[in-house]
């Protein structure tokens, strides 16, 4: 194995997804009602986020994406939504840090990754803007430069559950998908990652899983868990995979 892909929100990030994403959308519509009614931005923001998830064409970013959609349903110009957008993530993104958050072993399992030789990344669903990424990692305690890659929608062409999105991270990085562990705590989502090849890891604590399709990970248990794995060379992470 060379490399190991964590997944963020439910899985380094302790937080629950959907409670995050109604934060985020109460947050995010007044700060461009000068420009667009809240309601309407809203519908909009949902039918670019679903050209995103639906896409599978390589030779668009999520971004571009996204825009094309977003656009036009918002009934603004780029020239006038896109420095907005750029600010709020910059600047306003960080407030919605969950208040009661707890902290984790997250920045300590990517350190002890590093120092037993695996490129990481942080594999999370690049339906976000790389700044948005980076106040997450900031929330679960992760220092941005301590991570090979990380996935945003500018330098993404696919989402989460597509096969197309591992592929695509695997050649950013140089490896391929039987040389990675994917860990992760949306069996859909994350350990689909296991059908082109990659070893999984479910992380428990806010596991995601809709029944079907199904995917058995190849192991699972807590952040601590997965820490004691990797600093002692276990399960997944034992030289019989290396």
């Amino acid at each position: 194995m060379k490399a190991v892909l964590f997944d963020l929100d439910g899985t380094m990030l302790p937080i629950d997804t959907e409670t995050f994403v109604k934060a985020y959308m109460k947050k995010l519509a007044p700060a461009v009602q000068h420009l667009v009614h809240p309601e309407q931005f809203v519908k909009a923001l949902w039918k670019g986020t679903g050209a995103m998830q639906q896409n599978l064409d390589p030779h668009k970013s999520n971004e571009q994406v996204f825009m094309e959609t977003f656009i036009p349903e918002a009934g603004v110009s780029h020239n006038e939504i896109a420095p907005v957008l750029h600010a709020f993530y910059e600047d306003e993104f960080a407030s919605l840090r969950p208040q009661d958050l707890p902290a984790t072993k997250a920045a300590d399992i990517v350190d002890a990754a590093a120092k037993k030789g695996y490129l990481t990344a942080a594999a999370t669903n690049p339906v976000f803007p790389e700044a948005a990424v980076r106040h997450r990692l900031h929330w679960a305690g992760i220092d941005r430069s301590s991570l090979d890659f990380i996935t945003s929608y500018e330098n993404s062409s696919f989402t989460k559950p597509h096969t197309e999105y591992y592929e695509e991270l695997c050649s950013k990085m140089g490896v391929a998908p039987e040389e990675c562990i994917m860990v992760g705590n949306d069996v859909q989502e994350d350990i689909v990652a296991g059908s082109i090849g990659m070893k999984t890891y479910l992380v428990t604590g806010f596991v995601i899983d809709r029944g079907s399709p199904a995917y058995k990970p190849d192991a699972a248990g807590t952040l601590e868990d997965l820490l004691q794995d990797i600093q002692s060379g276990s399960g997944l992470f034992s030289s019989h995979f290396r």
